[in-house]
C-alpha cells in the first residue's frame, strides 16, 4: 500500500482524502507485514478518522474565540477549597445539560475564577463536537450597536449568536444594560430557548438580577427564560489569579 503511484495520491487529494493519504504513507511496513488487506485497510480508516476529528475539533476551539483557550474541566485548582461541587462539575462536563437546553450560571466574586469556568465549558462542548462560542456582554452590546447600521444587520445579528448550540456570555450585567440592549437580550434568549444552552458568567446574585435589567416587564420576560432551568454555580470568594500567580 506504500507504493502508491503519483496520479492515485492526486486523486485522493483532489477528493479531499489527504488524511486518508498520509494514514497510508505513515504506515510501517514492517508492522503490518502479512497483515490481510482488509485488516490495513482498517488500520488506515481508524487513524485517518482519527485524524480527521481531531481537526474537527481543533476548528470548532479555534472558532469559539476562547479567552482561556487552555482551560479544561479536568484539571480545575482547589474544587472542594472554593466550594464546587465535584459531581455537578462533572456532570457539566458531560455535556448533557446542552442536550436538556439548560442554561448554567457561574456567580462569584471577582477573580473567583467565572471566565476560566465559562471556557472550560465551551472547550469541553468542543471536544463532544458541539458548536460553542466565548463573548464578553460588553463586547456583544457593542456588536450589537454596530449591527444596526448595516443591512439587515440585526437579523443576521440574532441567527448568528441564536446558531451556538452553547454561548457563554462572561461579565454579564458588568454593566446597567440600557433599553436597546435589554431588547436585544430578549429577542436572543427567546431565540435560544428551548433550541440551545446559555452560560452566563456573573458577580451578581440571582436576586440582584431584576434590579440590574432594569425591572419592569422586559426584565421579567428575560429573568423567565433564564431562571427556570439554569444550574446556578456559586464560584466562591477565593482568588484564583491570585493562586495561580502564586503557584507559578
Amino acid at each position: 500500500m506504500t507504493g502508491i503511484d503519483i496520479e492515485t495520491k492526486r486523486k485522493l487529494r483532489e477528493m479531499g482524502a489527504t488524511a486518508m493519504l498520509d494514514a497510508i504513507e505513515a504506515q510501517d511496513e514492517a508492522l503490518v507485514l502479512g497483515m490481510p488487506f482488509e485488516d490495513r485497510i482498517q488500520l488506515v480508516v481508524d487513524e485517518a478518522h482519527s485524524t480527521f476529528n481531531h481537526g474537527k475539533v481543533e476548528g470548532l476551539i479555534r472558532r469559539a474565540g476562547l479567552r482561556y483557550p487552555n482551560a479544561d474541566l479536568r484539571r480545575l485548582d482547589l474544587v472542594e477549597e472554593r466550594g464546587l461541587d465535584r459531581h455537578t462539575i462533572t456532570q457539566l462536563a458531560t455535556c448533557s445539560f446542552i442536550q436538556r437546553q439548560q442554561n448554567v450560571v457561574f456567580q462569584g466574586f471577582t477573580g473567583s475564577g467565572k471566565s476560566f469556568l465559562g471556557c472550560a465549558l465551551a472547550k469541553q462542548a468542543c471536544l463532544h463536537r458541539i458548536r460553542a462560542h466565548y463573548i464578553r456582554m460588553p463586547d456583544l452590546a457593542e456588536a450589537w450597536a454596530l449591527a444596526k447600521d448595516k443591512p439587515q444587520g440585526h437579523a443576521k445579528f440574532l441567527r448568528k449568536y441564536a446558531a451556538f448550540s452553547l454561548l457563554v456570555i462572561d461579565e454579564c450585567l458588568l454593566d446597567h444594560p440600557d433599553d436597546d440592549v435589554r431588547a436585544m437580550l430578549l429577542e436572543l434568549l427567546e431565540r435560544r430557548h428551548d433550541t440551545g444552552s446559555t452560560v452566563f458568567c456573573t458577580q451578581y446574585a440571582k436576586k440582584d438580577w431584576h434590579p440590574r435589567l432594569g425591572s419592569g416587564v422586559r426584565a421579567d420576560a428575560i429573568m423567565d427564560r433564564i431562571v427556570h432551568n439554569a444550574i446556578w454555580i456559586d464560584t466562591g470568594t477565593r482568588n484564583m489569579r491570585k493562586h495561580a500567580a502564586m503557584t507559578q
